[in-house]
């Protein structure tokens, strides 16, 4: 039995920090940062049966061309996704009650709709992408995935930046999800991610203070390549919910607008309108994929 100062619940036998309750949530979410993004996917439903807000975690579960589905906020980070894929996963197969994982487990869809900064020239804009794996540069997988082998690509980036006379400040750890079925066979262009535990220094911003990702860093990451995969796109979420979504056995996927090019130093002039075009490629696959 899992303890109470474990798996914490509200009197109302509802999870902690979400607020929800066993069959609030259906089995494939949505997952944005920013909480005022929930009612922005949530208005393009048919119908919403719940809405419930707990600090920065607002979730709305309602129902789209005949499928149910959650959009529910993250905040930004991979300790807030820690928090919110825990729980979510617990939700469906832990018994709140008995507090005892369930002999039957549910296999979730997550698919993230965010923002993101493109890290190579050559990619536009308000474009699309899905990540096909990501390089986690946040701290928060080791206190999970402590045992087994490495991804290749992790190795041969890891002896690329040595070649190269330069390191991470964080050991390479690259993860790879199941996609959800309904975007396996998506045309979207893809890429690998990577996942930062801030928004300045860790993604090689230097406001008053300098970042550890030095120019020559930056240079020889935008170089490596393995089969056909290269460092296309840095946010801050995308790692902790591929790798803790593989370790509890559900599908997700990274869908991000690129609203930065951080090669290029230029910002989209209409983030707004980049956004609303994400959402709706995205419940489009979600729905007819």
């Amino acid at each position: 039995m899992i303890k109470d100062s474990e798996l914490i619940l509200r009197p109302d036998g509802s999870i902690y920090h979400l607020h929800l309750l066993p069959g609030q949530v259906a089995e494939t979410i949505i997952t944005v940062g920013d909480p005022e993004r929930v009612k922005a996917v949530s208005d393009r439903f048919d119908s919403i049966e719940l809405r419930v807000e707990a600090r920065e975690f607002v979730t709305h579960t309602g129902e789209l061309n005949g499928k149910r589905l959650t959009v529910i906020s993250t905040g930004i980070g991979t300790d807030n996704v820690d928090i919110v894929m825990n729980e979510l996963d617990a939700l469906f197969n832990i018994d709140l009650t008995t507090r005892v994982p369930k002999e039957e487990l549910t296999q979730l869809n997550f698919v993230r709709l965010g923002t993101s900064g493109a890290f190579q020239a050559d990619l536009l804009l308000g474009s699309f992408l899905l990540s096909e794996a990501a390089l986690a540069m946040d701290g928060l997988l080791p206190f999970y995935l402590h045992s087994g082998e490495p991804d290749h690509a992790a190795i041969t980036l890891q002896e690329h930046l040595e070649d190269a006379g330069v390191r991470l400040p964080v050991p390479p750890l690259i993860v790879r999800p199941e996609l959800p079925s309904f975007l396996e066979q998506s045309d979207l262009p893809r890429g690998l991610t990577m996942t930062a535990a801030g928004f300045y220094a860790p993604q090689g911003r230097s406001l008053r203070l300098a970042s550890g990702l030095s120019p020559a860093l930056l240079t020889a990451l935008r170089s490596w390549r393995h089969d056909d995969l290269r460092l296309t796109n840095i946010e801050m979420e995308t790692s902790g919910i591929y790798g803790l979504a593989t370790a509890l056995g559900h599908r997700a996927a990274s869908i991000s607008t690129l609203l930065a090019n951080r090669a290029e130093g230029t910002f989209h002039k209409e983030p707004a309108r980049a956004v609303e075009a994400l959402i709706t490629k995205g419940l489009q696959l979600i729905t007819e994929g």
